[in-house]
């Protein structure tokens, strides 16, 4: 049963609008993904959620949006122009192309590399055709382009691989800016592009994707304790706001010989996806790498002067990284159910697909259903939708039976139904109907939306 669940999440998602296919009228563009009506609510309400916890409400972080195309000097500084790459191999038989890593990975061989060698080899042929591989050979995953007039003089650019240059390259105008004293972090949500070799699984892994994270800047002396501390905020993450089977994580401590050169502890959060156990996000303590690359590249001084005893030094950082994409897709494997519900006919049953998402990630929090498309009940179901629409995002549908409208908002995850009914008009209530248990309640119209506040 697990094995089709992507099919059902990526059947699911282009039947009611949540992720379509991108450029799909002209053939599509391999993972090339556009979200739809419900997937841009879903995706905006995660990333609220995240503002909401990571930002808003610590004292601690401060936001920033930087710029996608930078000064190219800044992936030197930082190592992207050297070292970010991956290593290809190519079929010789159909000359289809797959990463090195994600081949022996299949093979359920011991990895036996690191990022700069790959050994077994040999023992991996073509998953498509049986061939033999190339070598393999390094490409660079940045995506280049060109500022200025023509192409042959124009200067080299790069879209940006991550968010975390531009927070370290403004550091010191934020700290001046702000006067914020260590801890601090600096924290922004914003589009990568990576030319990935072989990128797949639905959202997965794409060329274009969204980051959440944030540097937290601090004493060199502190990193441990500062480390627990994130770890344990992002567990409050997943099981507090995503709400999410905590035994469906995987807690990875990067051994010494894996990590980054520059990390001095890395643990790499993964989720078991119906595909396999993969890496959902990551934290790593990545002392005083960044600001001193940047520091000795730029000739700036980068320095932070503790303002009790005047000691200069550059800080450390700790990055916790969020894929908002990955999180979008375990959001639906998590609220994904199939139900067998009640009918309108007594002691009769039907199958019935749920998306138990959390209230606050749900596109819609409330469906307003007139249970009948004449006036007398239409036109005071619109005027109530546009009343709660002053507090939260509504849908409103008046076709086919009141039944089959239920089962739609049960499978695009809005937490309440409610229905206008005929009764309505003679005593002012509506029924609210609760997507998860199914019990549906009488409520005046006049508490209505203190009610759904409270629920909501």
């Amino acid at each position: 049963m697990i094995t089709d669940l992507m099919d059902k999440i990526i059947s699911l998602c282009k039947r009611r609008g949540f992720v379509f296919p991108g450029s799909e009228i002209y053939g599509g563009l391999a993972n090339s993904w556009d979200y739809g009506p419900l997937g841009q609510l879903l995706k905006q309400n995660i990333k609220a959620a995240w503002w909401k916890f990571f930002v808003q409400e610590r004292a601690d972080m401060v936001p920033l949006d930087t710029a996608i195309i930078m000064n190219p000097r800044v992936w030197e500084a930082s190592g992207h122009l050297q070292n970010f790459s991956d290593e290809l191999v190519e079929c010789r038989k159909c000359h289809h192309r797959f990463r090195a890593d994600h081949l022996l990975e299949a093979k359920r061989l011991e990895p036996g590399y690191n990022k700069e060698t790959i050994s077994m080899l040999s023992e991996v042929v073509c998953p498509d055709c049986g061939g033999t591989l190339t070598e393999p050979k390094q490409f660079n995953l940045m995506f280049k382009t060109f500022l200025g007039v023509t192409e042959d003089t124009a200067a080299t650019a790069y879209l940006r691989p991550e968010t975390a240059g531009g927070m370290f390259v403004n550091f010191k105008n934020i700290q001046a800016a702000t006067r914020r004293r260590l801890p601090f972090g600096i924290a922004q949500i914003g589009k990568n592009f990576r030319n990935e070799i072989t990128p797949g699984n639905f959202i997965f892994r794409t060329r274009e994707f969204e980051i959440g994270e944030f540097e937290y800047f601090i004493k060199p002396g502190d990193w441990e304790a500062v480390f627990e501390m994130w770890l344990s905020e992002i567990k409050r993450w997943w099981h507090d706001v995503m709400q999410i089977n905590m035994d469906n994580l995987v807690w990875h401590e990067i051994p010494a010989g894996e990590r980054a050169h520059y990390s001095k502890r890395t643990v790499d959060i993964e989720y078991k996806f119906p595909f396999g156990v993969k890496e959902l996000h990551g934290i790593a303590y990545r002392t005083d790498f960044d600001l001193s690359r940047h520091q000795a590249v730029s000739g700036a001084d980068l320095t932070y002067t503790d303002p009790d005893t005047n000691e200069k030094f550059l800080p450390h950082v700790i990055e916790p990284t969020f894929g908002i994409e990955r999180m979008f897709l375990v959001a639906l494997l998590e609220a994904y159910h199939e139900e067998t519900a009640p009918t309108a006919v007594e002691g009769e049953s039907e199958a019935r697909i749920v998306l138990k998402l959390p209230k606050a990630l749900a596109p819609y929090k409330v469906a307003v259903l007139p249970l009948s498309k004449k006036e007398e009940l239409s036109v005071p179901a619109r005027a109530l939708a546009a009343e709660l629409r002053k507090h939260w995002m509504i849908d409103y549908d008046e076709t086919q039976s009141i039944g089959k409208r239920y089962r739609r908002q049960d499978e695009i995850g809005t937490p309440y139904c409610i229905t206008v009914d005929f009764d309505t008009l003679n005593d002012q209530k509506v029924t609210v109907r609760d997507r998860d248990t199914m019990v549906q309640e009488r409520v005046a119209i006049a508490e209505l939306a203190a009610y759904l506040q409270g629920k909501l």
